[in-house]
């Protein structure tokens, strides 16, 4: 019996996945626990192992295909099975998609005729595109394609997938910049290109046109991840009322505390506390004493937390990453050390669980750029939270230390963006006051 493997819903927030890679492909034999495929959500990246043994008989997607959760993605069973009703959008398998028959007197064609008299009796009505199916569609859209400008060989004109194949066929092979352009601006496939071995260019479909700057630039599609960040970091500018706050804490205190690390993990002790872990602490510290910092602005209302969800800003070579680590409060400042450790890494090796990276899944964020030596910077709210901290960089600052006496201390920046709508300025302001005083006085037991 055909057993259908569909695309796994990772997480309650993610609707489609990338499918990096078949590691299987149609016609290999397939044991219980082999890789069938990788795909990647736009935060982590997964594998699906095969739950049946059997024959790859169908695969209805290619590399890099984004294909939306729970759709049928291949059949294995047994050889000889029928997969067409398998087939996604409900599309019989391509050798059902057969021209029409022809007019009795189309025998009468020489053989060498017949691409010509292919081209024009199947056609579509003048003023009207040709309809197209599912599959067809799927190929012109990845090849930049204008499908409904073409003469369908299918029943009643139908574009299918064989006439995309063979428009692309006759004409040139393309650049990535050339196909950019033509999905952007729908410019038709050229007849012939300029470039090496008649490759078209970008110019050879309406692109840049004055030949100084032709080549001095490329079109780079954005990836998914980019895409939902963009439209996060957009959606949480225009949807809310930002300001921030900047203020600094005598970072003292906190490096004394580093230096103690260093020397009892020279003598066994098992965590690396680093300064930004002695942040979090400061934060949660902090929120336990504001709870109405520690909570979602949801227009009418808040929602107000008993416990600290503390999210962590992680740069990945795939882009910033927001986990979060439920229940920060009950936590000490070794399993808190260990905890952020554990789910940045999960989010730079890509396996992350999705739901650990839901804005909703915090009620608090933390973004440090000190150890990139940035000394000033205004975070974005992750909405639907009320507030986010960014941490700078330590500078010396003159201070007084008493007694007429001015000296150098280091100075750590603190930068609070809170949403006007749900904080006033002055609750803001002894808010981010108390982290800086919690981090002055910060002790632990190691």
């Amino acid at each position: 019996m055909a057993t259908v493997v569909i695309m796994p819903k990772q997480g309650q927030s993610v609707e489609s996945c990338i499918l990096t890679e078949f590691k299987k492909k149609k016609g290999d034999s397939v044991a219980v626990g082999d890789i069938l495929f990788s795909y990647e959500t736009d935060k982590a990246s997964f594998e699906e192992a095969a739950q049946v043994a059997g024959t790859v008989l169908d695969v209805f997607f290619d590399n890099g295909d984004e294909i939306p959760v729970l759709t049928n993605v291949m059949v294995i069973g047994n050889e000889g099975e029928s997969t067409a009703e398998f087939r996604p959008g409900g599309e019989t398998a391509a050798p059902a998609e057969t021209p029409a028959p022809a007019p009795a007197a189309a025998p009468a064609a020489a053989p060498a005729a017949a691409p010509a008299a292919h081209a024009e009796t199947t056609a579509a009505p003048t003023g009207a595109s040709s309809p197209v199916s599912p599959r067809a569609k799927m190929l012109a859209a990845k090849e930049a394609v204008n499908a409904s400008a073409l003469a369908g060989s299918g029943p009643h004109g139908r574009v299918i997938e064989r006439d995309v194949k063979a428009a692309l066929e006759a004409a040139p092979k393309t650049t990535p910049l050339a196909k950019a352009i033509m999905k952007e601006t729908g410019a038709p496939l050229p007849e012939a290109g300029s470039g090496l071995a008649g490759m078209a260019k970008g110019a050879d479909v309406g692109a840049l046109k004055n030949h100084v700057y032709s080549s001095d630039s490329e079109i780079k599609p954005l990836s998914n991840m980019r895409k939902l960040i963009a439209k996060a970091m957009h959606a949480s500018l225009q949807n809310s009322a930002q300001l921030t706050h900047h203020l600094g804490a005598d970072a003292r205190r906190v490096l004394a505390l580093r230096e103690k690390v260093k020397k009892a993990m020279e003598n066994g002790y098992p965590t690396n506390i680093t300064l930004n872990d002695m942040v979090c602490l400061a934060v949660i510290k902090a929120l336990k004493k504001f709870p109405q910092v520690n909570a979602h602005f949801l227009g009418d209302s808040t929602r107000n937390f008993s416990k600290v969800h503390l999210g962590l800003a992680v740069d990945t070579e795939r882009g910033l990453m927001v986990p979060v680590v439920k229940n920060a409060d009950d936590l000490s400042i070794q399993g808190l050390s260990n905890q952020l450790k554990e789910v940045a890494n999960a989010c730079k090796k890509g396996s992350i669980d999705p739901d650990l990276l839901s804005s909703e899944a915090a009620s608090f964020t933390v973004s440090n750029l000190g150890n990139y030596g940035v000394e000033v910077f205004t975070p974005v709210i992750n909405l639907p939270q009320v507030a986010i901290l960014g941490v700078n960089t330590i500078v010396p600052r003159p201070k007084n230390l008493g007694g007429g006496v001015y000296g150098f201390v280091p100075y750590m920046g603190l930068s609070l963006t809170y949403d006007h709508r749900a904080l006033d300025g002055g609750e803001a302001t002894r808010f981010v006051k108390q982290i800086a005083t919690e981090i002055e006085n910060l002790d632990f037991e190691l």
